[in-house]
């Protein structure tokens, strides 16, 4: 009989590991690092206390959710603004997400509907900004922004159409953060509202059109052209 045993050196860079990711990650979407910077091995490893090893394996996790890429020399670096990585994402969701609306509208029930109306609660009364964490979005209203995304598509009750979601919004979460420096004056609590009202309405030409104007807007704004990015003023 064969197997591979965990030896506690292997738990232990195992959980090394997942610890660097999670601080790696969280690091990136805070924007503490700005697009395109690198993302260094050593010097992660120096920060962290941990072997190269731990940081690699933790650096091929963030390149897999599409927050970091792999340079051809084998380095690793923030994704660029102008990359065409966001223009990709935003197609993928704008082709995916109105086709699992319509079928969350149709499939979803009364349960579906009333977590749609809790989450839309949630994500309204949550702080947009809070002042320990600068100018991006707060990591409370980030989290009520994609329960109330999934939440709408929940109704769909497919895991593997769900799942395919989970993955493109990770991707796509620096380009939100990032647009809210380039569109201070969106609306977005009127295109949330709206696709609210257009998914409990059961309407559902309305809320895929709704959710394919909402998801555009990111995208136009970020792919507009770069400039450095301007302080947001939240008096």
């Amino acid at each position: 009989m064969t197997g591979t045993a965990h030896t506690p050196a292997s738990a232990g860079k195992q959980m090394l590991s997942e610890q660097v990711y999670a601080h790696l990650r969280d690091a990136i979407l805070r924007g503490d690092f700005a697009p395109g910077d690198a993302l260094k091995p050593q010097d992660l490893a120096k920060e962290q206390g941990v072997s190269l090893a731990v940081v690699r394996e933790a650096l091929v996790r963030v390149v897999g959710e599409g927050l970091a890429d792999r340079l051809p020399n084998r380095g690793f670096a923030v994704p660029a603004v102008s990359d065409r990585r966001w223009q990709e994402i935003a197609e993928a969701r704008r082709t995916i997400e109105p086709v699992v609306l319509r079928m969350s509208i149709e499939r979803g029930d009364v349960d579906w509907e009333a977590r749609v109306r809790a989450a839309h609660h949630r994500l309204a009364r949550t702080p947009v900004y809070v002042p320990e964490e600068g100018e991006h979005y707060s990591s409370a209203w980030s989290e009520a922004h994609r329960i109330f995304h999934r939440t709408l598509l929940e109704g769909c009750d497919n895991l593997v159409l769900l799942q395919t979601f989970d993955r493109m919004w990770t991707a796509s979460e620096l380009a939100r953060r990032w647009s809210t420096h380039r569109n201070p004056g969106r609306d977005g609590f009127l295109e949330h509202r709206q696709l609210e009202e257009a998914a409990l309405a059961r309407d559902a030409d309305t809320a895929a059109e709704t959710l394919v104007r909402h998801l555009t807007q990111t995208a136009e704004v970020l792919t507009a052209g770069y400039a450095p990015l301007e302080p947001v003023n939240e008096a």
